[in-house]
């Protein structure tokens, strides 16, 4: 007896991207209109997992170019910008043979597939670490050196030690290690790209606990960038303890 469509469907929705080849093999001579609308969709699938592949070698360009280097770190920031909660950065040295899909800029992801990579980066990883500056240290000394000091954090963490860093933009004060920094490097460098989901998961973790102690100003949703709920808040309830008072003066006074 024949498998039914719906079966087949169902069997698609199962297999992993390596079992593809064998699904449409299997099921490439079946003459039903339904079965070879799933062909096709398998085979969408095969394509768009090319397509990923061949765009993930060209994130590996910098790490290819530097391969001399045992332990190549991609450095990025998350939190520079918003109104509360810490700068976090993210160092994360990769393995030489990587293979792990999908990593991109973290602006460029969706919560759920940062998450997911989030985990991969964690067991697949060399090493990696983040650095995290709070509240008050950067009303001390500037978001700017505060980033800085975050990012010196995250590279002493890592075990093994880093021997060539790829940065997003900037050049690190006070690090002895060679540092090649790429401009958006988090959307051209695996490396660094994979600091960047690193950084900001662990950033956005950070947010959503802030928020049940906080849960006047929205930090669950908006991470302490300041949306129109948030700005409103804070004019109605004044600063928290997470709030920078070096970033909110236009909107409450001084106390």
């Amino acid at each position: 007896m024949a498998v039914s469509i719906s079966e087949i469907k169902a069997k698609l929705q199962a297999v992993s991207v390596e079992e593809l080849p064998a699904f449409i093999e299997i099921y490439g001579a079946d003459e039903r209109a339904g079965v070879q609308k799933i062909v096709e969709t398998a085979k969408k699938r095969m394509e768009a997992l090319e397509k990923e592949k061949a765009r993930i070698e060209l994130l590996k360009r910098y790490e290819r170019q530097y391969a001399d280097y045992q332990f190549i770190c991609g450095i990025d920031e998350v939190g520079r910008g918003p109104l509360a909660g810490p700068v976090v950065a993210g160092a994360v040295i990769l393995p030489k043979d990587c293979d792990i899909l999908y990593i991109n800029d973290s602006k460029q992801l969706s919560e759920k597939k940062r998450e997911e990579l989030y985990e991969i980066i964690q067991e697949k990883a060399v090493a990696c670490a983040v650095g995290i500056v709070s509240p008050a240290r950067i009303d001390e000394i500037n978001i700017l050196q505060a980033t800085y000091e975050a990012m010196r954090e995250a590279i002493g963490r890592l075990s093994p030690a880093p021997d060539l860093l790829l940065n997003d933009a900037v050049t690190i004060p006070k690090v002895s290690i060679r540092q090649v920094p790429i401009i958006k490097g988090d959307a051209k460098s695996i490396s660094i790209g994979a600091a960047s989901i690193y950084a900001k998961v662990t950033r956005d973790r950070m947010m959503v606990e802030y928020d049940r102690d906080y849960p006047e100003y929205g930090f669950a949703k908006n991470k302490g960038y300041g949306s129109a709920e948030h700005i409103a808040a804070l004019k109605k309830y004044g600063p928290s303890p997470i709030h920078r008072r070096s970033f909110i003066g236009n909107f409450v006074g001084e106390e």
